[in-house]
């Protein structure tokens, strides 16, 4: 967060909001290499953050 102290989220929307929350871009879901990967990750917002989770990472998406 010291590297990326603003949501990007936020930003994109051309508002300058402090990162509070650093979420796993794809939903690690308890796989620890994913967990750790630093590229899945970006700053959010508290806010940006809660709403991303409760729409795009509720449900597991499964692939056959």
């Amino acid at each position: 967060m010291q590297e990326h102290p603003f949501c990007i989220r936020c930003q994109q929307n051309n508002k300058l909001t402090p990162a509070t929350v650093v979420d796993h871009i794809i939903p690690h879901r308890g796989e620890q290499v994913l967990f750790w990967d630093r590229s899945n990750w970006q700053p959010l917002c508290k806010q940006c953050h809660d709403k991303k989770t409760m729409t795009e990472d509720r449900y597991q998406t499964y692939h056959y």
